[in-house]
Formats: structure tokens, C-alpha cells, sequence
């Protein structure tokens, strides 16, 4: 551990030996468009929640110099990732397992549900692509209303459990609505519900807020799953990385529904999750970007008229009722990728918060 530490330290104070890149670029890693604006014509990606800044320096670096050993396998690498995560969230390495992206986690544990038939509940509307192959797995989907305030209605949620409920996913924030569950509220209902079901924590987009995770209660409670990902504060999310923090047998029940548990997640992509957990500057620096930019677009979406709801994430949810034009229309005339409809009463829809340039193009966009 002592010896990567000393690399990460080289690389981020000198060029690497590949030259894919020149290094000097990763002295700035919040600098406008540096990532995907280099081309006055290439669009604008405000759809999919991800980080616009890219990964961190660290992690560049590291995926760079990595490519060389892709040809081993990474047993120890995922050995030392898994360590470094169990120690970010005060848990034991036998309380981690990694996935290719929290969606391969989401996927494992529907597959993990329908082991024994039945249903599982959710929000509606939060983010559901993972359940599209749920009733080929033999489950039932029940879905319950959000609150008037977009947040998830835990006591409707409760009375909603059944003898068959096998799972309740919460997605805490939530996306698309970037609201947050009260802490307290969320233990209680994670106490009662957890009593006849496995109770899912997806929090992809806890790191943009303040509030605890809940996975302490996870390592003492066998019906608890938190899901984390490096897609969206670490940026990288096409590299694919994730995990779920359970109790150790509860891991251990997951795993055995995997050839190879950990090792879904590349050489490349683990060097670039590590070398992220130890790069505090940029995590602090994005954080800090995602929260200027996210006020002056709520500001200018409010000067349009248009009802935005408070957000706890890296994405807005704003309704269009108020909006005279083609919303759709006037993104694509502009070469800007936004989302859809979620919700047709109201017509909410959702718009990734982007660098400070590409929100200004946003707003201009659509005036």
C-alpha cells in the first residue's frame, strides 16, 4: 500500500511515461470544456447525470499508466480497492463487493430477489432501468406515488409491503427529482421495512450532500443493501465502477451469484477508482463547481418562470408547464442533449447541471 501511495504521489507531480495526453492538461482539471468542448460543434451532454469536469488528474494518470499491466488479472488491485473503500465508509472489506457500475450491483440483486418469487416496490417516478427485466425474473413491480413535493412517500411505501415483498429500492436522492429522504425518517422506515423484505439504499448521489450514508446500519442488518458508484462525483462513469456495502453474509449470498465476484470491474477502471479516493482536492473542487452552477441555473430557470424543485444531486428537475416553446426542440437546435418527459401532469423533466459555459448555452438555448 506504501508503494502505490508513493506513485500516486509521482503522478501527480510529473509527466507518466505514456504520452497519450501531455500532463500539463490535468493542472486544471475544473477548467471549462477541457473534457468535451474542444470542437465548437460538439453537443452538449446534459442527460445522463455525469461528472463534465472528467475524472480526476490522479485517475487520468492512473488509467494511462495502467493500460501496460491490462494483460494480468486484477485480483490484488480489487483486494486493495475494496480495502480503501471499507475504509472510506467505516466499514470491513468482507462488507464490500464491487461491481462494474452500481448498475451491475442493481442487476445482482434483482437476480438475488427473484430467488424467491414475489414483488418488490418503488417510487414513481424515480430511476427504474435496472427493473426492466424484472418480471422475466418471475417479480412484480409495485409502484407508489411520490408526495406532492416529489419525495418518496415512506409511509405510503410501508403500507404498500406485502407477504410477497421480497425488496424495496429507494434512491436517496432520487433521480430525477433530486430529493433527499430525512435521515431520520429513512433509519426508521429502513427498521420496519427491513423486517419482511431486503430494503435497496441506491446512493449513486449521496456524495453531493452532507447527509450520512446509511451504511453503518447496513453491516448489522442482513436485509440492508447500500449501492455507491465512482460515476458520478469521481467521474467515471464510463469507466464503470460500484459497490454495495452489506453485511458480510449478505455479500457473501451476492457473491455466490457470481463467477468471479470483483472482478467485473477492468485493471484500468480499479487504478482509476484508487487513485480517485485519493485525490480530496478535485472531489472538493467539483463539489463546489456543481453547487455554483446548480444555483445559477435554478436562478435563470426561475426567471423563465419555470418551477424548478430543491435538488440534493448534480441534475435539476424542472417542470415545463409555464413553457411556450418546443422545450425538445429548441436543445436539439442547439446541439444540446437533454432527457425527456417523467411525469406528464406537470411536464417535468430533468437537465444535468454542466460546467458554468454549458449551462449559460443551456439557458440561452431555451430563452
Amino acid at each position: 500500500m506504501s508503494n502505490r501511495r508513493n506513485w500516486l504521489k509521482q503522478i501527480g507531480l510529473g509527466a507518466i511515461g505514456l504520452s497519450i495526453t501531455p500532463f500539463e492538461t490535468f493542472a486544471n482539471p475544473l477548467a471549462e470544456n477541457h473534457i468535451s468542448q474542444n470542437l465548437d460543434n460538439s453537443p452538449i451532454l446534459l442527460r445522463s447525470n455525469e461528472n463534465p469536469y472528467g475524472p480526476s488528474p490522479l485517475a487520468r494518470a492512473a488509467m494511462q499508466k495502467s493500460i501496460n499491466s491490462s494483460n494480468r488479472y486484477g485480483w490484488n488491485l480489487s483486494d486493495e480497492l475494496i480495502a480503501l473503500i471499507a475504509t472510506k465508509n467505516n466499514v470491513s472489506n468482507s462488507n464490500i463487493l464491487l461491481g462494474a457500475g452500481s448498475t451491475e450491483i442493481l442487476d445482482l440483486v434483482l437476480q438475488y430477489t427473484a430467488l424467491q418469487k414475489g414483488n418488490f416496490i418503488l417510487a414513481e417516478t424515480t430511476f427504474n432501468y435496472w427493473t426492466f427485466p424484472s418480471e422475466k425474473l418471475g417479480l412484480k413491480k409495485i409502484t407508489v406515488p411520490l408526495t406532492a413535493d416529489k419525495k418518496h412517500d415512506l409511509t405510503a411505501m410501508l403500507k404498500a409491503i406485502d407477504s410477497d415483498t421480497k425488496m424495496i429500492y429507494i434512491c436517496n436522492p432520487n433521480n430525477p427529482t433530486g430529493t433527499i429522504c430525512d435521515y431520520e425518517a429513512l433509519v426508521s422506515f429502513v427498521k420496519e421495512a427491513s423486517k419482511n423484505a431486503i430494503v435497496f439504499i441506491d446512493e449513486a448521489y449521496l456524495d453531493f450532500t452532507k447527509e450520512k450514508s446509511l451504511s453503518s446500519l447496513a453491516i448489522e442488518n442482513k436485509n440492508l443493501i447500500i449501492t455507491k458508484t465512482f460515476s458520478k462525483m469521481y467521474g467515471l462513469a464510463g469507466a464503470r465502477v460500484g459497490y454495495a456495502v452489506a453485511a458480510a453474509s449478505t455479500i457473501e449470498e451476492l457473491s455466490a451469484l457470481k463467477s468471479s465476484p470483483n472482478l467485473s470491474v477492468t485493471v484500468v477502471s480499479t487504478n482509476a477508482a484508487i487513485a480517485s479516493l485519493n485525490d480530496t482536492k478535485f472531489i472538493e473542487q467539483v463539489k463546489a463547481a456543481n453547487e455554483e452552477v446548480k444555483k445559477y441555473t435554478v436562478e435563470q430557470l426561475s426567471k423563465l418562470n419555470l418551477t424548478c424543485i430543491p435538488s440534493h444531486s448534480n441534475f435539476i428537475y424542472f417542470s415545463l408547464d409555464n413553457y411556450k416553446k418546443d422545450f425538445f426542440k429548441q436543445l436539439e437546435n442547439h446541439n444540446i442533449q437533454g432527457t425527456k418527459i417523467y411525469e406528464e401532469n406537470g411536464k417535468w423533466t430533468r437537465i444535468t447541471i454542466g460546467t458554468m459555459k454549458e449551462m449559460q448555452r443551456f439557458i440561452e438555448a431555451i430563452k
